[in-house]
């Protein structure tokens, strides 16, 4: 008789228990899931549910087979000793394979589960019709897809909705491709509402407050200041800012300024040319005295051969009023006249007292009203672009005066029409912008010879620079921000950020390095696309023909005037007026987009690998980060950034 208690466990009983309990999930150590918790889901296939049905049936035979015979003789101890061995070793090899075989039907059955999730994330159901049924019959032999079938129609529905057709050239291909084929997409999508409007409230509390003084009139009687300014027309506007301060710092008498012909430019228009003459000098009265020209005694000076004559060389950029009050004080007394001789950008913004300060951006907003012809023209320009309407920007009747600015509207139009909105953009890309800033793009040997002739010829001292000294190399000065944005990554930057295919686009620059070739992406994804040219019959530009500075005021006044001004290069002196004359006249209502080129081209770095949706989320938080309300910061230009005290008041 056997002398084990009846409620002690025997040792089968433990490893049939054991095998179940593995089997039905209770308590083991195992992870692998019961064939019940797996049962039928709508992601089930036939191939796991027979493949779970035959483990089941299987489970009976095993056990079978791990006991052995009921009937058999279990008296003899030897023999039953030699039996538990086998079983004991029995049960382990078969709990091995039942783990195994568990792992792989485990594996099956997530790996057919995250499949039909990803038929859903694609729409799968609602494009090709094969919609996954909520209670799926398990004996139905109808409820296998093949996989090789599935992963066809996959293909197709990914080439039908994600790949674009067009394909482009060259270093952006790709992400040109996709922003067409999302323009495309995107033709009857709202367009995010920052693009048309300052981003934040607090812009409205700024206004003009630069034409306000509080000091007398000065005489003058310390001499006379000539200057001639160099650089192109907005150079030439920052120097004459420059030089009406600097008179009143000397009390000197300023005559009317003149510009330097430049063989870059190649432009002889003067000072008259392009700014009332009569107003600039009644205007500034009560600061300076202006004159037209020197008195009949000191005309006939050599003033080269008394060392009256100061040059760029001479004076070194954003000098201090301690600078002039010490070298140039003395000379204007001793000579009685002094001649700044392509004078620019030669006066700090900080330190300088307060009403100087002021007086500076009272002299760029307020004294410097454009020629009527400049006038009229630039009025007909902006009333094309907006397709006419029946209200005025806030900036109109400071570009192009009271009488030009009437003409904008149209006066048949009911209170009902809307003007078109229209983007301004400054493609600051000409030749000598490219040449100098020694990068490159994309134009291979042709390109570099090219642009080395161009230096040497226009800009020797950077030429000579670059034979001497290692300079930084185009990837270098890319990664840094430090190149202008090319016609290809400005487009990009657009629909990036949201533009509409239909917006009507301005583009500001003239002789665009590359020509109608460079421009062909922009074209493509904005036909809308205009230069002052397309605006202007022949016959309208023929007073300006041939006069580069005069056809750059009517970019200067298209993009003032604009629904929104893009630039793509921030150093530019025509951005940077454009966009202070905005923000001084703008009322809050006049958004300019400026955007990080240092960030910008850390993405554009992943062309060939980023996602368009990722791209267009970068793109719309670097440029985001730009649109701050910000106070003038110390040492910045008050053309760019005139939110100061000392030329905007804010009613907060």
């Amino acid at each position: 008789m056997s002398s084990e208690r009846p409620d002690e466990e025997k040792p089968e009983t433990r490893d049939v228990l054991r095998v179940q309990d593995l089997i039905h999930g209770g308590g083991g150590a195992s992870p692998v899931q019961s064939p019940t918790r797996l049962g039928p889901t709508r992601f089930s296939e036939v191939a796991g549910d027979k493949i779970l049905n035959t483990g089941s049936n299987c489970i009976g035979s095993v056990l079978s087979w791990i006991n052995g015979d009921p009937n058999r003789n279990l008296k003899n101890p030897v023999k039953r000793a030699k039996r538990k061995r086998i079983r004991t070793a029995k049960t382990a090899a078969f709990v091995i394979v039942l783990v195994g075989f568990f792992i792989f039907v485990n594996w099956f059955m997530l790996s057919q589960l995250h499949e039909g999730r990803a038929w859903l994330r694609r729409g799968f159901s609602k494009k090709t019709n094969l919609k996954p049924k909520l209670n799926p019959d398990p004996n139905s032999s109808v409820k296998r897809v093949s996989v090789k079938v599935s992963a066809n129609v996959q293909h197709k529905e990914k080439k039908k909705m994600g790949k674009p057709k067009k394909t482009y050239n060259g270093t952006y291909g790709r992400l040109l491709a996709y922003a067409a084929h999302a323009l495309a997409e995107g033709q009857n999508k709202l367009e995010p509402k920052e693009l048309w409007r300052e981003p934040k409230d607090q812009a409205l509390a700024w206004k003009p407050c630069a034409d306000q003084r509080s000091w007398k009139p000065s005489d003058g009687k310390n001499g006379y200041l000539m200057v001639t300014a160099n650089g192109g027309v907005n150079q030439q506007r920052v120097a004459v800012c420059n030089i009406v301060v600097v008179a009143r710092m000397l009390n000197a008498t300023l005559v009317v300024p003149k510009f330097m012909f430049s063989d870059v430019w190649t432009d002889a228009s003067q000072f008259g040319d392009i700014y009332q003459v009569e107003h600039f000098i009644k205007y500034l009265s009560p600061d300076i005295r202006i004159v037209k020209k020197l008195p009949k005694e000191l005309q006939s000076l050599d003033l080269e051969a008394i060392g009256s004559v100061v040059t760029d060389i001479d004076v070194m950029k954003e000098a201090k009023p301690g600078f002039y009050m010490k070298h140039i004080l003395p000379l204007l007394l001793k000579n009685r006249v002094v001649h700044f001789f392509g004078f620019g950008n030669r006066l700090a913004f900080d330190p300088i007292p307060f009403e100087l300060q002021r007086l500076r951006c009272r002299c760029n907003f307020h004294a410097l009203n454009f020629v009527p012809k400049i006038q009229e023209t630039g009025a007909i320009l902006v009333r094309r672009l907006r397709d006419s309407g029946s209200h005025l920007a806030p900036v109109d009747p400071y570009l192009v005066g009271p009488k030009f600015a009437s003409f904008i509207l149209d006066k048949k139009a009911g209170p009902l029409h809307k003007a078109s909105k229209y983007l301004a953009v400054h493609l600051r890309f000409e030749i000598d912008m490219v040449a100098h800033s020694l990068c490159y793009f994309g134009g291979g040997d042709a390109e570099k010879a090219e642009l080395d002739a161009y230096r040497e010829m226009h800009f020797p001292t950077l030429a000579n620079l670059t034979k001497t000294k290692k300079m930084p190399s185009p990837d270098d000065l890319r990664t840094e921000g430090l190149c202008p944005l090319s016609p290809e990554e400005a487009v990009l930057m657009l629909a990036g950020l949201g533009f509409s295919r239909k917006t009507r686009v301005f583009i500001a620059g003239a002789n665009i390095y590359g020509g109608n070739k460079r421009l062909e992406a922009l074209t493509s994804l904005y036909p809308n696309l205009v230069t002052k040219e397309n605006v202007l019959s022949q016959t309208e530009l023929e007073p300006f023909k041939n006069f580069s500075s005069q056809l750059a005021v009517l970019d200067f006044i298209a993009c003032a005037a604009s629904d929104a001004f893009a630039m793509t290069d921030s150093g530019s002196q025509l951005s940077s007026l454009v966009s202070g004359y905005r923000i001084y006249y703008g009322a809050g209502k006049m958004p300019t987009i400026r955007p990080n080129k240092r960030r910008f081209s850390d993405i554009l770095l992943k062309n060939n690998t980023i996602e368009w949706k990722v791209f267009e989320q970068r793109v719309r938080k670097t440029v985001r980060q730009t649109k701050h309300v910000l106070v003038r910061p110390t040492g910045r230009s008050v053309y760019r950034y005139p939110r100061c005290k000392e030329c905007m008041c804010n009613e907060d």
